[in-house]
């Protein structure tokens, strides 16, 4: 791969950058062609030079304009809004490739990564250890790459003005298997004495499982739940329902603000109560429902230039295009750590240890070298 990369870097390098960075007003980045163009010729030598890079730009251009191929992703639903801005942008510059986006949820997305029917995979937890021995199994090599941040927000109906701030403990009565609560009263005396109306993404999301390891630990989220995949419909059945409760990422919750009302979450080391807005999730005050949003690349995949080219606009494109959808972008460092895996072609995770244990702590410490684990 790494010659074939190479020339993908190649190819970024002569296209103008204004075409590749187009969200938040960001400023092109002027590319060598650009910077010799812009040079005052003083003797024949230089300029020459300049006609032969500019030259090699109106080239790369070309094989741009000019690059074809598909690509499938699938995936989280949470990291879908940020997929579907960055293959609206990609396709500016490379009409010729076509990319589809599902998101029907982050384990059924390994599944189909595993089983080679999708070249990325997009996730709103980090990969398991039994979706890892999957992709050993398979022999599908993988590049897991960070690309926001995500606030779990539990969000209720504008009218419900009992429950604007909740506990971690009243979520896990309320989520939880173990002596749930049927109705708004048995968390509190003074609530009204309405049953809970409790919406869910479904099983294979993501969403779910980062919930259900935060309030149920091993244990499971309660069944009587109106379970779905699709965000939309969690929206619109809290939406329509004085007394229902459902979670889901800040961005559907963002779009959907003039339906909904999102619940402060007491953090326990704090014991302050927390909005989840852009500043408490990049702080970590959002806690413990603060996570991060990640892309996994089928490293065979890469072999295929639109794939490289695509990955490599995701990585250049993914800050500003997560703010823009609503999510958040990652500290300095883990960007530069995740741009670093993707250019050194880092295969592995770095969140499942070599026995076969989900690592825990913040990503600053997970997500270093040393922890790799193929």
């Amino acid at each position: 791969m790494s010659n074939s990369f190479s020339q993908i870097r190649l190819l970024f390098s002569g296209i103008a950058f204004a075409s590749l960075v187009v969200i938040g007003g960001c400023q092109p980045t002027a590319t060598p062609a650009a910077k010799t163009a812009t040079k005052s010729s003083a003797t024949e030598e230089s300029s020459a030079s300049a006609t032969v890079e500019t030259a090699d730009t109106t080239t790369e251009e070309t094989k741009a304009s000019t690059l074809k191929g598909k690509i499938a992703i699938d995936g989280s639903s949470t990291v879908q809004p940020i997929s579907n801005a960055i293959q609206e942008q990609f396709k500016k510059p490379f009409p010729g490739v076509t990319v589809t986006v599902a998101g029907d949820g982050t384990g059924n997305g390994f599944k189909r990564f595993a089983a080679q029917e999708a070249d990325i995979t997009g996730a709103s937890r980090p990969i398991k250890a039994k979706e890892l021995d999957a992709c050993r199994a398979a022999k599908v090599s993988f590049i897991e790459i960070p690309v926001a941040y995500d606030g779990l927000t539990f969000a209720i109906h504008p009218e419900n003005t009992w429950a604007e701030t909740l506990t971690v403990d009243q979520l896990k009565k309320i989520f939880g298997s173990e002596s749930p609560a049927k109705k708004w009263s048995d968390l509190d005396p003074k609530w009204p004495n309405e049953p809970l109306n409790i919406f869910s993404p479904g099983t294979g999301s993501g969403t779910y499982d980062y919930t259900r390891e935060v309030l149920a630990g091993e244990g499971k989220l309660r069944e009587d739940m109106s379970l779905n995949e699709d965000d939309n419909f969690l929206v619109a059945g809290v939406a329509g329902n004085k007394y229902a409760i459902g979670f889901f990422g800040v961005a559907y919750f963002n779009e959907n603000k003039d339906k909904l009302k999102a619940a402060k979450i007491v953090n326990p080391a704090t014991s302050e109560a927390v909005m989840p807005t852009i500043e408490n999730i990049a702080t970590n005050k959002y806690a413990p429902f603060s996570r991060p949003l990640f892309i996994y690349v089928n490293v065979e995949s890469l072999s295929r230039v639109e794939v490289q080219a695509f990955v490599d606009f995701y990585v250049t494109n993914s800050a500003a295009t997560s703010e823009k959808v609503g999510y958040v972008r990652l500290p300095e460092v883990l960007a530069t750590a995740a741009r670093n895996n993707f250019d050194s072609e880092v295969a592995g995770t770095h969140f499942v240890d070599k026995d076969g244990n989900g690592r825990s702590g913040s990503m600053t410490e997970i997500f270093v070298p040393a922890n790799i684990v193929q």
